[in-house]
């Protein structure tokens, strides 16, 4: 019995110790913690930031936009018929005025000859009834008779003359001419694509800028461009804008023109437009990087005596990389620009500032 109670006031004693054991561990580590982390404070966030000062502000815009031919045209031809003869060679280069196709003209040469003759015999009515009415052998309205007649077979002369001309299809312009879609022999309408000619010693290039920037395009600007395989920029002018805005996009069709000396540029291709826009003078340019869209429109964060501090701000023009603040900073401001995301007012920070290039 007495073992019993001695037993069990060991096991009572060995709990009790291994309880103040664990309970002084305890309050051993979160004294040490305590000790190490300066009374719980934590460790101030480390970021990066830039010093805003004004600058002077080049805004590009990047634009896509399409290359087109100086000038370009589909040859058809106006009368129909036989192609009797083929002048010009796929890919080579013809002259303005230059015959590309003859078409048959037999019956055409044929009905002309015809009414040749009518007009002759008409003429000499016309001339006989003049002198007639002249003696006034017959009356005046006899001798308009006459007169009308041979003005009508004048006007059918004419009238297959030129559709002997139109029988032969001339270049409208110098240029490269295309792959032909007949041969000798096809039966050739008006509705028949016989090939293409394309101008293109000079290229123009098409694109379409924002509304809001429509103000700032000048006939006259300089724009560069580079196409599809080439880093090369390559320089081109402003010739022409559309008078009105696109309703459907809300943008300003414009055109520009570049030499094509050497055929580098392909109509119907690609290319990426640069067009300079007005300077601003006295900006300030902060990276994209350190705006937050909130509800209310956006904002920054700043370092102030060692704290972050949230900053409304409005801007305007952005770029891939930086964007102009209108309003909310000042001269010699400390704009955070890692961390955003997860700072909040009045953080402490570690501020390591990053030189503007």
């Amino acid at each position: 019995m007495k073992v019993k109670y001695i037993v069990y006031t060991l096991i009572i004693v060995g709990i009790g110790a291994l309880v103040y054991y664990r309970i002084s561990e305890n309050k051993k580590q979160k004294a040490e913690q305590s000790g190490r982390g300066g009374g719980g404070k934590k460790p101030p966030m480390a970021v990066n930031a830039v010093v805003v000062n004004p600058q002077e502000f080049s805004n590009i815009l990047s634009l896509s936009g399409s290359i087109d031919a100086n000038e370009q045209v589909q040859i058809t031809s106006e009368v129909s018929g036989i192609a009797e003869k083929i002048y010009f060679e796929e890919g080579k280069t013809v002259s303005q005025g230059q015959v590309l196709l003859k078409i048959n003209d037999i019956e055409l040469r044929a009905q002309a000859g015809q009414t040749k003759t009518r007009q002759n015999l008409a003429s000499e009515n016309e001339r006989r009834a003049r002198l007639l009415l002249q003696k006034e052998a017959i009356s005046q309205e006899e001798y308009d008779i006459a007169s009308a007649d041979f003005k009508t077979a004048q006007a059918q002369t004419q009238l297959l003359n030129a559709q002997i001309a139109k029988t032969s299809i001339r270049a409208p312009f110098s240029g490269t001419i295309g792959l032909r879609n007949i041969s000798p022999g096809t039966y050739v309408t008006p509705q028949t694509l016989i090939t293409t000619l394309v101008n293109s010693s000079k290229v123009k290039i098409t694109f379409s800028v924002p509304e809001k920037y429509a103000s700032q395009i000048k006939v006259n600007s300089k724009v560069t461009f580079t196409i599809a395989g080439n880093a090369t920029k390559y320089a081109a002018t402003i010739y022409a804008l559309e008078p009105a805005v696109e309703v459907a996009t809300r943008t300003l069709r414009i055109r520009a023109i570049a030499d094509n000396p050497k055929g580098k540029f392909i109509p119907g291709t690609f290319a990426n437009v640069d067009l300079p826009l007005d300077k601003t003078a006295n900006a300030y340019v902060i990276p994209t990087e350190a705006i937050v869209p909130v509800q209310e429109g956006k904002k920054v964060f700043v370092s102030r005596n060692g704290k972050a501090k949230e900053v409304k701000v409005t801007t305007g023009t952005r770029t891939d990389k930086d964007i102009v603040v209108l309003e909310g900073l000042k001269a010699g401001d400390t704009v955070l620009t890692t961390g955003v995301l997860t700072l909040k007012d009045d953080t402490d920070v570690k501020v390591t500032v990053t030189p503007v290039k």
